[in-house]
This record gives structure tokens, sequence and C-alpha cells, in this order.
């Protein structure tokens, strides 16, 4: 029997976030880390019961459980991952219109105060961990998270968008530049269309 999970493609070419992202960033982080989670998942559930749920109920089934730490990293890097590049689209980025655009402007006051907060988000998430944009009670907020942690099994939050702060998302191009990064990504490449589809 095959392994119970495999790679989803990328959405667009290694080379097609450049100059943000480098192809040579994208192919390390899609290619060597994103993949080593999926093949360590598979590994880690090969004689568990798990491997016959998603990636989605794995990471809501053994988060904050000590004895399944190790499945819920690398399966909460699988699904953080996923959704993190389809955060992100060539061209994008930028302030949005749409629903989304309104949203912004009544749960921030206006786009720039968003930025700044999701920007702070980014840049001051100690260590390795992700920033994201999420719907609660109708309003948009702005969480970060250590490590591979994410909204998923938290009541009442819905990820929107998220932004990787792990080093090996940026140190190619930027090394410690971490604040460079967050602000290229969000006027660059930020995919406010999936954003605005995930408000469901």
């Amino acid at each position: 029997m095959g392994a119970p999970f495999t790679m989803n493609p990328l959405p667009y070419a290694e080379d097609a976030l450049s100059p943000v992202i480098s192809a040579q960033t994208l192919g390390f982080h899609y290619g060597k880390h994103h993949t080593t989670y999926l093949n360590t998942l598979n590994k880690l559930v090969e004689n568990d019961p798990l491997k016959e749920k998603s990636i989605e109920e794995i990471v809501k089934a053994t988060a904050g459980k000590e004895d399944k730490r190790t499945i819920f990293n690398n399966a909460a890097q699988v699904w953080n991952h996923d959704f993190y590049w389809r955060s992100l689209r060539p061209n994008g980025g930028g302030k949005p219109s749409g629903r989304i655009g309104e949203m912004i402007k009544d749960s921030f006051g206006d786009y720039d105060k968003f930025k700044s907060e999701l920007a702070n988000a980014a840049t001051t998430q100690f260590g390795s961990g992700w920033a994201w944009l999420c719907l609660e009670g109708g309003k948009l907020t702005v969480r970060k998270t250590p490590n591979a942690e994410n909204p998923l099994h938290l009541n009442g939050v819905k990820a929107l968008l998220t932004i990787d702060v792990w080093e090996h998302a940026y140190y190619l191009d930027y090394q410690n530049r971490r604040v460079d990064h967050v602000n290229a990504t969000i006027d660059k490449l930020l995919n406010w269309e999936f954003a605005e589809k995930n408000l469901g």
C-alpha cells in the first residue's frame, strides 16, 4: 500500500514569485522543507488510524496532545504550507477591493492600519512561525502563531491568508532582513482572491 498523503502541486511555476521570492528559495522551500514534512507525516501515521483522516482532521485531532506532538507538527506544517502557497500569487498584494477590501476598512480602519498590523505580527513573531489574517465573529483579525501552530483548531477562527516567517521562507533572498521580506510579500504577492474565497 502506498503512502497516504501526496504533495499538492504548486499553483504556479517556481520562478513565478520572483524577485520577491526567488526560484531558488521556492525550490528549496517546497521541494525540501514542505516535502520533508509530508514524508515524515507519512512515516508517522503508517500504522496509525489517523492515516484514514484528512490532513485537516489530523491537525484538529492531535492539537494540544503531547503524545501526538510530532504528528501534529508535521501535519500542521503540511497544511500550513499548502495554505501558504495559495495565499500568494504573481502580481498580487496591495490594497484589495471587493468584499475583503470593505471588511479590512471596517475591521482595521483603513488598509494602511491593516498592513501595519499584519507586518507587525509577522516581524515580531519570535523565532519561527506564521502571521495570519483571520475571520472571527464577522470581523477580520490578525494573529501570529509559533512553529507549526495554526488557527485550524481554534473555535470560531477561520484563516484567510498566511505569511510564513520561518527563516527558510526568506533567508536565501533576504538573510536576516525579515521586515523587507514581509513588506514585499504584502505589497506584491498576497492573493486577495484566495482570501475572499475563504470568507465563504
